[in-house]
């Protein structure tokens, strides 16, 4: 169990709801030095704290950092992701990510009008993006775009499931952690060091992709590192290839309206 460090007294009652949520252990005194994860409730948001660097923070931010400056200057529709997914000005289709992690590509996704779904299994992360998207609620530059995105904490295993018309979106998007991903870089940023650190490795990952593929009305679409093999060994329809990553995109129909 993740323990919720809270001393702040006009936060407590708050602090209880996050924890009785998601099952973290509520805790009032100092933040241990050990070199664990914990994470900590203050004015400022939650945010994930490694007890004996506790000036080294992790929190879902969309209103300000990278993420503000891709929402800026990100290049919009002609970003991979955006291809991949099959954004136009016609159609913004609808999107499950089934491994939302800290919400970034449900936020780029969201940024270009998709109407996104977000999944996201592990208690702690769920929280942080939680608490992100509410905190995001308070910017009017940012709300609109955030209101596009809908958390559920829970597993896709369990939730990708077709209703009676076969599919629950047009787009499922996947992005399953591996260990060939902290490879790409000789430095990992902090947070998705502490993110990897937290989660570990999606080695069940393999089992959601024909899930997905029955949820899907058009496609789904799986985020990969550039030299990776394909999800479950399953080769793609086609792939989009940048720097880094590859999205693999297994096609059923074509992105247009229902």
């Amino acid at each position: 169990m993740t323990d919720l460090f809270c001393d702040d007294d006009t936060l407590q009652d708050s602090a209880a709801l996050i924890a009785e949520r998601y099952g973290f252990g509520l805790r009032t005194d100092v933040l241990p030095l050990l070199p664990e994860y914990f994470l900590v409730w203050s004015r400022e948001g939650l945010s994930l704290v490694q007890g004996d660097k506790p000036k080294t923070r992790v929190m879902v931010d969309f209103c300000a950092g990278a993420t503000a400056h891709r929402r800026r200057f990100g290049g919009g529709k002609g970003q991979d992701i955006a291809k991949a997914v099959g954004v136009s000005g016609a159609y913004q289709p609808t999107v499950i990510d089934a491994t939302a992690g800290l919400g970034r590509d449900a936020f780029v996704l969201a940024t270009l009008g998709c109407q996104v779904q977000a999944f996201e299994r592990q208690p702690v992360v769920a929280a942080l993006l939680e608490d992100g998207l509410k905190r995001a609620e308070f910017d009017p530059e940012v709300a609109s775009i955030t209101a596009n995105i809908t958390l559920t904490h829970g597993s896709s295993h369990e939730l990708l499931n077709p209703q009676e018309s076969g599919w629950l979106a047009d787009i499922v998007y996947l992005d399953p952690m591996f260990d060939h991903d902290a490879k790409q870089t000789a430095a990992v940023k902090k947070d998705m060091q502490a993110f990897r650190d937290v989660v570990g490795q999606d080695l069940d990952a393999h089992e959601l992709l024909n899930r997905a593929i029955a949820c899907a009305r058009c496609r789904v679409v799986v985020k990969r590192a550039r030299t990776a093999e394909p999800l479950a060994g399953k080769a793609p329809s086609y792939s989009l290839t940048g720097k880094s990553n590859r999205f693999d995109v297994y096609a059923r129909a074509k992105v247009t309206a229902p």
